[in-house]
């Protein structure tokens, strides 16, 4: 298993950079490529950028190559403007990453979708997630691991009002979130991360769906 080269879209992010953290100690991965649109100067060792436009990521594809990619990528309507930008980052960015790296000869693909993602949902945001997952899923990687957490704990860079009410109601009422309910419990970026690492290092075959209480088991 060591030896092994990750890539890692959304470094920047909340999970993204606490999975980036774990994987630059793991001596399972000595290359370590981060797909950005603009320099981000981590300073890790073993880490390098793939700077790319990603409206045209198939120009890049011959830098793309890895064991398995994770992507970390998403983003909100609010921030992209419209449900037409949300789709571009979120089904679009995803699909054409994945395209990208199986040409080049990943075995493993691991993406971060959302609880209740479902391609027939009347909700706009978990239809596009579903649909991002189907998408994916049929361009049959050696192994799909879908993570599919309920609301991100921990400090992003970028603020979301309404995101921080919504977490700090999570946080005050978690103890209500027992039997059924357990995979609604809000859950740190931190753990969707380690486990992203452990699947990565014990590949499954398959597709493979890890719901939010399955995630946290990985704390």
């Amino acid at each position: 298993m060591s030896g092994r080269t990750a890539l890692i879209a959304g470094a920047s992010g909340l999970v993204g950079g606490h999975l980036l953290q774990l994987l630059a100690t793991d001596s399972n991965f000595s290359k370590i490529k981060i797909v950005t649109r603009k320099p981000l100067n981590m300073g890790i060792e073993k880490v390098s950028e793939v700077i790319v436009d990603f409206d045209s990521l198939n120009q890049f594809s011959q830098r793309l190559s890895a064991d398995v990619v994770f992507c970390c990528l998403g983003t909100t309507i609010k921030t992209a403007g419209s449900q037409e930008n949300f789709r571009k980052v979120d089904f679009t960015y995803c699909l054409e990453l994945a395209k990208a790296a199986k040409a080049q000869g990943a075995k493993q693909f691991i993406l971060v979708s959302s609880l209740g993602a479902d391609a027939q949902s009347a909700n706009f945001y978990l239809r596009t997630k579903g649909e991002t997952e189907n998408a994916i899923a049929a361009l049959n990687f050696d192994s799909f691991c879908i993570l599919r957490p309920s609301m991100l704990l921990g400090d992003r860079r970028e603020k979301r009002l309404g995101e921080s009410i919504g977490k700090a109601f999570m946080q005050a009422t978690g103890f209500l979130f027992i039997g059924s309910l357990k995979k609604y419990k809000a859950i740190e970026a931190s753990v969707v991360a380690r486990c992203m690492a452990a699947l990565a290092n014990n590949p499954e075959p398959g597709k493979l769906i890890f719901e939010s209480n399955l995630i946290a088991s990985y704390a």
